[in-house]
């Protein structure tokens, strides 16, 4: 019988131990709040209507899932049927796997329509890669005009996300009140923007509607433009379903409360800020606070 020797043994525990450790930092963390489960799903058509491309979406026979599709004469997209002034908006979204470079799948709160030329705008968006490399998440805050023209002032944080957006849903929200933009990702929080004095007038204020859209962004969306929609590849297609949207209406009456960030209501909780830090430290590819090429004085927040 064979004898086992001790410092072996040790090795063996050690070698274990780290791959404990390693896969322990590798799961997502509980935020510990589920902002998600708050908001009942609904039909696509009870919240959203067609906005362009009526040719290239589907909607499932129970009204509950979308699919939208690019090729080379167009792509596709939606808009609420009402605006808001605060809000939570969500959608579970399935992208297409394979080469996919320059396509655009976008869920976005916006008032571009109302005010062109001026407008607000808070983006979530999956931009499209080539074989081998990630999807990149990209979350964005445009502020009173600050995306239109030829001088945008962005303001992204972009992630390569601890999972595959093609394999399978995932929940992405835009939680939107008076203090704060919360961006979520399967409930937890990617990212906070918050109003602050240092910011000054750079949160936006003015009633918004929420969009879906898959659309054709070449000349930016895949490592900063370099590989473009290659329509040998097309139809290159975008799944929505898991339709959640809570909040005050435009029109709502002053006491309408806006859905809170946290269980304390405003900021978040100290679960979700080490879920957010984790999310961040482990997925963050790009803040535009530590980009040297930025003009500072365009960003007092930084």
């Amino acid at each position: 019988m064979a004898t086992r020797h001790p410092l072996a043994c040790t090795l063996v525990l050690a070698m274990a131990a780290m791959l404990h450790a390693s896969v322990a930092a590798q799961a997502q963390p509980s935020p510990g709040y589920y902002p998600s489960s708050m908001v009942r799903p609904m039909a696509f058509s009870e919240g959203y209507d067609n906005l362009w491309g009526p040719q290239h979406q589907t909607l499932s026979q129970d009204h509950k899932a979308l699919t939208l599709w690019m090729d080379r004469s167009s792509g596709s997209g939606f808009k609420s049927k009402r605006s808001y002034r605060n809000g939570y908006f969500g959608a579970s979204i399935k992208v297409q796997p394979g080469y996919t470079a320059g396509v655009n799948t976008a869920f976005y709160l916006s008032n571009n329509e109302l005010y062109p030329g001026n407008h607000d705008e808070i983006d979530m968006e999956l931009l499209g890669t080539v074989p081998g490399e990630p999807y990149t998440l990209q979350t964005n805050v445009y502020v009173r005009g600050t995306g239109d023209g030829a001088r945008l002032v962005g303001r992204e944080m972009r992630f390569h996300l601890w999972f595959d957006p093609a394999a399978d849903y995932h929940h992405y929200a835009i939680l939107w009140n008076p203090d704060e933009i919360v961006f979520l990702v399967d409930d937890v929080p990617v990212r906070r923007y918050a109003r602050s004095a240092a910011a000054g007038a750079a949160f936006p204020d003015r009633e918004m509607w929420a969009y879906g859209s898959i659309w054709d962004a070449s000349g930016w969306a895949t490592d900063g433009g370099r590989y473009k929609a290659d329509y040998r590849y097309q139809p290159f297609v975008a799944r929505f379903q898991g339709f959640r949207v809570a909040g005050c209406e435009a029109a709502a009456p002053a006491s309408c409360r806006p859905v809170p960030a946290s269980p304390a209501g405003a900021g978040l909780s100290a679960q979700q800020r080490g879920a957010m830090r984790w999310a961040q430290q482990r997925s963050m590819v790009y803040y535009y606070c530590q980009d040297q090429s930025k003009d500072r004085t365009l960003y007092p927040e930084c």
